[in-house]
Formats: C-alpha cells, sequence, structure tokens
C-alpha cells in the first residue's frame, strides 16, 4: 500500500491521508452513516465521508466542543469564520492545509458545488452559537432559542437540506436528466435532509433544550403531543417525497439512500410511540440487528424493482 501511495506524488499523497482522515471521522461519530457509506458504490463512498467530516468538524464546533475547552463565545465565531473561510478557499484552488478542509474541497471541485450550498450551512452553524450580551454560551446563560416556523425551514436548509444537495452533487455527477427530473431528484434530497434533521430533532429533545439551550421544532422549550403529532406527519411526507426519486439515482447510489430511508422512516415509527412528554427522557433507536434486516429489505427492493 505504501508504495503504491508513494507513486501517487506529493498531492496525491496528500488527498488521500486526507480522505483517510475524513472516514475516520465518520467510523467514529456515526454507526448508521457509516453504514450508509459502506452500501455505496467505490465512486460515490469517499466522496460522501468528505462531506460528512466537514460537516462534523463544524457542527462539534458549535455544539459544545469549543465552550468546554474553555473558548470564549467571540472566538466561537471567529473560528467558524475561518473555517467557512479556509473552505471556500480550498474549493478555490483545490487545495488545503487542513486536511478535512481538502478532503471536502476535492469532492466539491469533482461534484461541481461551491459556496451556493456551503453559505447556507454555515449560516445554520452561526444560528446555534446565539448568545446573550455577556458572551456566555452557557445554555443557563443564553435561555432557550425558539424556532418559529420560518426559522425553522431556514436553519433545516442550511444544517440538512444542502447537505443532501451535495450528496446528489455526487450521485449525479457523471449522468444525465431531464430538467425535470433534475427537479425531482434536488426535491426528494432536500426532503431527505429535512426528514433526517427533523427525525434528529426529536431524538436529541432531551440534549437540545437541557443542555444546549434551544428548542428546533417549537418555540416553546417542550414538544406536547400533538405537536410530536405534527412532527411525524411532517417527517413521513419528507420521507415519501424522497423515496419517489430514489428510482432515478444511479445504482450505485440507491442501495444506500434506500437504507438510510428505511432506518429514518423506522426511528420515525418508533418516535410516535413515545409519548411527548418522555422525548426528552430517551433517545429512541433502532438496534444493529433490525439495521441488518433493514439492509437486507433494501437491496431486495433494489434488486427486484418492488414498491417501495
Amino acid at each position: 500500500m505504501k508504495r503504491g501511495v508513494d507513486r501517487l506524488g506529493p498531492l496525491g499523497r496528500y488527498s488521500f491521508v486526507s480522505t483517510r482522515i475524513s472516514r475516520s471521522v465518520i467510523g467514529a461519530y456515526s454507526t448508521s452513516f457509516g453504514l450508509a457509506a459502506r452500501l455505496l458504490g467505490h465512486r460515490h463512498r469517499d466522496h460522501v465521508r468528505n462531506i460528512y467530516a466537514l460537516v462534523r468538524v463544524a457542527d462539534e464546533l458549535v455544539d459544545g466542543v469549543a465552550a468546554e475547552a474553555g473558548i470564549a463565545i467571540d472566538e466561537q465565531h471567529q473560528m467558524l469564520d475561518r473555517l467557512e473561510a479556509e473552505t471556500e478557499s480550498g474549493m478555490s484552488l483545490g487545495y488545503s492545509s487542513n486536511p478535512i478542509i481538502h478532503a471536502f474541497s476535492r469532492t466539491a471541485r469533482a461534484a461541481g458545488f461551491g459556496d451556493e450550498l456551503t453559505r447556507p450551512f454555515f449560516a445554520s452553524m452561526r444560528t446555534d452559537l446565539q448568545t446573550t450580551a455577556s458572551g456566555d454560551s452557557t445554555a443557563a446563560a443564553q435561555g432557550r432559542v425558539g424556532f418559529g416556523r420560518r426559522e425553522h425551514a431556514d436553519y433545516v436548509y442550511g444544517s440538512a437540506e444542502v447537505v443532501g444537495l451535495m450528496c446528489l452533487r455526487v450521485f449525479v455527477r457523471d449522468e444525465s436528466y431531464s430538467m425535470e427530473e433534475e427537479q425531482l431528484l434536488e426535491h426528494g434530497a432536500r426532503s431527505l435532509g429535512a426528514a433526517f434533521q427533523n427525525v434528529n430533532f426529536l431524538r436529541d429533545l432531551g440534549d437540545d433544550t437541557q443542555r444546549l439551550g434551544r428548542s428546533y421544532l417549537t418555540e416553546e422549550a417542550t414538544v406536547d403531543d400533538r405537536t410530536q403529532e405534527r412532527w411525524i406527519i411532517a417527517i413521513r411526507e419528507q420521507i415519501a417525497a424522497a423515496a419517489q426519486t430514489i428510482p432515478l439515482l444511479p445504482g450505485d447510489a440507491r442501495l444506500a439512500v434506500l437504507s438510510a430511508l428505511r432506518l429514518f422512516s423506522a426511528l420515525t415509527d418508533r418516535l410516535a410511540e413515545v409519548p411527548a412528554a418522555e422525548l426528552p427522557r430517551r433517545r429512541v433507536r433502532v438496534a444493529a440487528p433490525d439495521k441488518a434486516a433493514l439492509v437486507l429489505r433494501a437491496m431486495y427492493e433494489v434488486r427486484t424493482g418492488a414498491k417501495r
């Protein structure tokens, strides 16, 4: 392996190592998305891992890791600004001295996207750094930051839907579609990204409201039964919209996307069974054997063209 890497030349070797680093990030942080990435065709796999790694680094910055390191909120804002500036520079130059940004930048250039997708993402990350004038970033000092419908839609677009669009650009980079098909695929990618995010808002309700002082689903600090039901309906509609576009995806992307869709559909069903009052106290999960069964079902559907 080392001899083969050496033949790549300095830039190729650095790009190879950068991708390996990004691969380790998804492996450490998410079994679900790590599994989905492994189900992708070889030409897509590392690109999706590169996207995930940058998103995760930014997310950790705004979700308390920097604060735990003792970094003041003003400096956290500056760090996020620098991360965005370095990302835009990397996409422009095709190189960054930060391996995570370098790997992401090469993916962005290969897939043909740029700051039209990264700027909304970083805007949503800045929303997570809202604080009081004191600059204290703890949840107790901030009070709760609640989202109305418009704020929620804007945040989810930047934090999740654009990530779905980035992955879509990776999947279709060598494909040709009509304008109508492209619009359908983009709607599906955005819908699936939104569904993933909304499911996680319900799953992480306790951590978001109690540790971070954020209420992504309502303007209040709690979710009642009626609000929970409304979001379950919305998530199921988003999943259904995404499912309709899976047949349009390249064959080497369908299994991974359908498996992820099935997993989050199962999570939604489990969330629907938990009383709203219990959501902050328990994080709904799908056990490993059930995940395996979902993947097998997805394999059958992809191979046979069975109705989804």
